[in-house]
């Protein structure tokens, strides 16, 4: 190899190595919301929910609605739904973190709520079984992601497991 060959050589060696071993930053890939979902499901007993690409198409659909105004409303369709806004690119992991963090508000005994607890009880909903997610950029830069379950949970006087 002449000297210019071996120097783009090891440019292009370091590129690949790098992009082998550096983490990604995104934390939006399905397997990333279901890992953090099915380790707090874990944590209280209740089995893994499965990506299902119908209930994310319908979390993609719904997420592209709101990237005008960016609002959390809820989308009142078949699933259970969590919602999560950030003003910055907010990662699917951190919003899910976000909705798990509710478990300290949550009194297994009593079945209730100190506070804001209802993200975190959908997220462990023994009968939920099938995850999708979305996440979208909103157009005053901000980030909505949508969370879809199904069969939904939060039902009234039912424990979430």
């Amino acid at each position: 190899m002449n000297g210019i060959s071996y120097s783009r050589f090891l440019v292009v060696l370091a590129a690949l190595v790098g992009a082998l071993v550096l983490p990604t930053k995104a934390q939006d890939s399905p397997q990333d919301y279901l890992r953090v979902h099915n380790q707090a499901r874990a944590a209280v007993g209740v089995g893994p929910l499965q990506w299902d690409e119908r209930v994310a198409g319908y979390a993609r659909s719904y997420a592209d609605q709101r990237r005008g105004d960016c609002r959390l409303i809820h989308s009142g369709g078949p699933y259970g739904e969590n919602l999560a806004w950030g003003s910055g690119d907010l990662s699917g992991v951190s919003a899910v973190n976000l909705w798990v963090n509710e478990k300290a508000n949550y009194n297994y005994a009593s079945n209730t709520c100190n506070g804001v607890c209802g993200h975190y009880t959908q997220v462990v909903w023994r009968n939920s079984v099938r995850l999708g997610c979305a996440k979208v950029r909103c157009n005053s830069g901000g980030t909505i992601i949508v969370c879809s379950y199904d069969p939904p949970g939060n039902y009234v006087n039912q424990k979430p497991y």
